[in-house]
């Protein structure tokens, strides 16, 4: 139940704070006195749209808070664990600051929470019946939440939910696979094409710069052999000529005798012997390369086609290297061989998504049965509910049908109605304004019996009717007070006469401002207030006879 309510600066409200009781409130005053405000100013506090406009004149922010008591409920249990959020004994102080800027801040006992979180755990704690929500009467869907309600199907339609998603889910993976699957297969001729070009060229690493370094000695070979054959002669000696290794002997000999005196020589022989030594080796590597150079113009023919592929390749797949060759072949050696995989998932994902249908199917046969059971009780119950609303003739009853399975199952409910007892249809087509208006009470009479609903405000459902059939209205919201904390805001006398508690809408200038007050009456306060709603604005003696007799009935 709401216990508290405060407000600073929403609209035309500075400062407000008031205190509710248990059982049935009533909340009046006269049109334009600003009881819609004091709707909107909990209806932002329950996790509806903020707007900067609703910020007081000269205010920096707008704040509205509300204290909440409420028994154990799983659902709000469950919201505020997955937050890391304690219960606190079922105690809720629900705050919601707008700045002028629009932009809101949301707090639940002190700790922020996103608009949505607030939304979730509102939903739990009250639910605001508008003026214009009989307009929900001509909607397929809350006809058929108010069935589930009845019938107790929360389980069921977890059930059915989760198993649609799950279909849901399983299509559409199945859909993009079989897209991937017609793409891979358009270009799987080409990819394979591609591969076994790449496959039969045997690619290596490294492989084309050491043709090109092949190329370059094939390609001159006879002039290196030549250059080679001179440089091993020169070394090596000549018919009119000494070796180098033999004078760079001799030349050491001469030193290593001159060492005899000069000690330095001899340093100086044996570094022409190491030179020697030298020059022996490099004549040894000149005479291998020229014996390995090879004048073969197949194999130049050979190592240039090679490198040809391997040039064409890379300009055929944008690669640099054949090393990147390598990497677009193991690519398209993957895509080959995730056509493979995806068919293997594709049958998988069949075969989970036949599981899935048929659970869905069940789930919502499941759902079918529970409505059909609970029909016939349901419509008898709010037909009964009609009668005494004085509608004696009216009947009503529940329409069943067939649709696509959905979250919700497989069936479509509309309500029936008719005033005369004859040839009841669709309830929007043929209801008056106060027809709506008492079937809507008895639905909502219903649904807070069976949603658990911890409070529930009631915004002039009573309009368009009158007389005997408001008292009764007046007495059927009592009823309902005995079981949850109501609030009715009414302009009839019968039903205001019948609350726990009474609180007048009042407004008031003051230094040249208007401003929303609200307060508790009772007493004279309370008997004037109900004559002025009998009477108008010239409270008679007789109005004020009737107010009291009102009070003393109920």
């Amino acid at each position: 139940m709401l216990r508290s309510l405060q407000i600073r600066n929403y609209v035309l409200i500075d400062s407000l704070d008031i205190d509710f009781p248990a059982g049935l409130v009533i909340i009046t005053g006269q049109t334009g006195a600003g009881k819609s405000i004091i709707l909107g100013a909990l209806s932002l506090l329950l996790g509806a749209k903020a707007d900067a406009s609703m910020v007081g004149e000269n205010a920096e922010n707008c704040i509205v808070e509300g204290e909440f008591q409420v028994k154990d409920d799983p659902a709000i249990r469950e919201v505020l664990e997955s937050s890391g959020m304690d219960w606190n004994g079922g105690n809720f102080i629900i705050r919601r600051v707008l700045g002028k800027s629009g932009r809101s801040r949301s707090f639940v006992n002190d700790e922020p929470v996103t608009v949505g979180m607030l939304s979730e755990i509102a939903g739990r704690l009250i639910d605001i019946h508008s003026q214009h929500e009989t307009l929900l009467l001509a909607d397929k869907s809350y006809q058929l939440s108010i069935l589930d309600h009845y019938a107790g199907n929360a389980g069921l339609l977890d059930s059915c939910s989760s198993a649609y998603r799950n279909v849901v889910s399983l299509r559409g993976r199945l859909s993009e696979v079989e897209e991937k699957l017609r793409k891979l297969s358009l270009e799987k001729d080409f990819n394979q094409s591609l591969f076994d070009k790449l496959e039969s060229a045997n690619l290596r690493d490294g492989e084309l710069e050491e043709l090109e370094e092949e190329q370059k000695i094939l390609a001159n070979a006879e002039e290196l052999k030549e250059n080679f054959f001179n440089a091993e002669n020169i070394l090596s000696g000549s018919d009119d000529r000494d070796s180098v290794d033999s004078m760079l002997k001799e030349a050491s000999r001469q030193l290593e005798k001159a060492g005899k005196f000069v000690e330095k020589a001899v340093d100086l022989s044996k570094r022409l012997e190491s030179s020697r030594l030298e020059i022996e080796d490099i004549l040894a590597e000149v005479t291998d390369l020229e014996g390995s150079t090879e004048v073969s113009g197949e194999r130049l023919e050979f190592v240039e086609d090679r490198m040809s592929l391997l040039y064409d390749l890379l300009k055929k797949h944008g690669c640099r290297t054949v090393a990147e060759l390598i990497a677009e072949k193991d690519a398209l050696s993957q895509a080959l061989y995730d056509s493979t995989a995806l068919e293997e998932e594709k049958a998988g994902l069949e075969k989970s998504l036949a599981e899935g249908e048929k659970a869905l199917k069940d789930a919502a046969a499941k759902l079918h049965e529970s409505r059909l059971k609970a029909r016939k009780p349901f419509a008898e119950a709010i037909e009964k509910s009609i009668h005494f609303l004085e509608l004696d003739n009216a009947v009503f009853d529940v329409e069943i049908s067939d649709v696509a399975v959905g979250a919700s199952g497989s069936d479509a409910v509309q309500f029936l109605f008719s005033s005369t007892g004859k040839n009841p249809v669709d309830v929007a087509k043929c209801a008056s304004g106060g027809e709506m208006s008492r079937i809507m009470l008895c639905l909502k009479a219903m649904m807070a019996r069976y949603a658990n609903m911890p409070t529930l405000i009631f915004d002039e459902i009573d309009t368009g009717v009158s007389g005997s059939v408001a008292d009764k209205m007046g007495s059927m919201i009592c009823e309902m007070g005995k079981d949850m904390q109501v609030f009715a805001i009414t302009h009839l006398p019968q039903v205001a006469a019948k609350g726990d508690a009474h609180y007048l809408v009042t407004k008031s200038s003051s230094e040249g401002r208007t401003v929303t007050g609200i307060r508790n009456i009772s007493g004279e306060d309370r008997i004037q207030e109900i004559a002025r709603m009998l009477s108008g604005a010239q409270i008679t003696a007789q109005a004020r006879e009737n107010a009291k007799a009102l009070l003393e009935e109920a």
